[in-house]
């Protein structure tokens, strides 16, 4: 009988002893690692914007060799970022300081203009390189040995441009344009005559980012 207890009585004991590990074994786990959006990077030339630009305008692609004229305005704007890609839209006015543009037998002046642009780049670290295309008018006057038609006609914008953060609100650019405006009439006092018309112009200019 006491042979028969005691193998009966060391298998309980046994029983007892690892009955806690196996019952700590089955309440623990391992916490689920955490997971951390990674946070949201801006290039810095997002969000909406207002400045000034200034600079020389001409009817040859050299605007500072030949006739040229000081011209000068303010643009708005708004951009947004998009597969890594800036996207935006602006409106600008510039006064062209009466850029001559030639015709048949004389020449006309370009006085103000109007711009409503859109702009696609992209952004390496603090600068921004952007191309910009969009409708343009331009308001035309009489000009040299010729009259115009004193009003506005429209055409279109091409231009490129480069722009660098000073801080986080303040930017500066440096942009060209090229615009021409088709299909301009003008009277010679005997003959009227339908020709397009472009000018180039370069401008540096400074933003505020709201």
């Amino acid at each position: 009988m006491t042979k028969t207890l005691k193998p009966l009585a060391l298998t309980l004991m046994a029983a007892f002893a690892t009955a806690p590990v196996h019952a700590a074994d089955l309440t623990y786990s391992e916490p689920a690692p955490s997971y951390e959006e990674p946070a949201a990077t801006s290039s810095g030339f997002t969000g909406a914007y207002a400045g000034i630009h200034a600079g020389m305008s001409s009817e040859r692609i050299n605007p500072f060799a030949g006739d040229k004229e000081f011209m000068g305005g303010i643009q708005g704007g708004y951009n947004t970022e998009v597969n890594g890609v800036i996207v935006g839209g602006e409106l600008e006015y510039s006064h062209l300081g009466d850029t001559e543009v030639d015709v048949p037998r004389g020449a006309l002046i370009e006085r103000h203009r109007v711009a409503a642009k859109a702009k696609a780049g992209a952004a390496m670290g603090e600068t921004l390189l952007y191309g910009t295309a969009g409708m343009a008018m331009t308001s035309l006057r009489d000009g040299k040995n010729v009259e115009g038609p004193d009003g506005w006609k429209p055409g279109y914008l091409l231009g490129a441009g480069v722009e660098q953060n000073l801080n986080a609100n303040l930017s500066a650019k440096v942009e060209y344009n090229y615009v021409r405006t088709n299909d301009v009439r003008s009277f010679d006092g005997v003959t009227t005559s339908e020709t397009d018309v472009s000018d180039h112009v370069i401008k540096g200019g400074l933003n505020y980012k709201f």
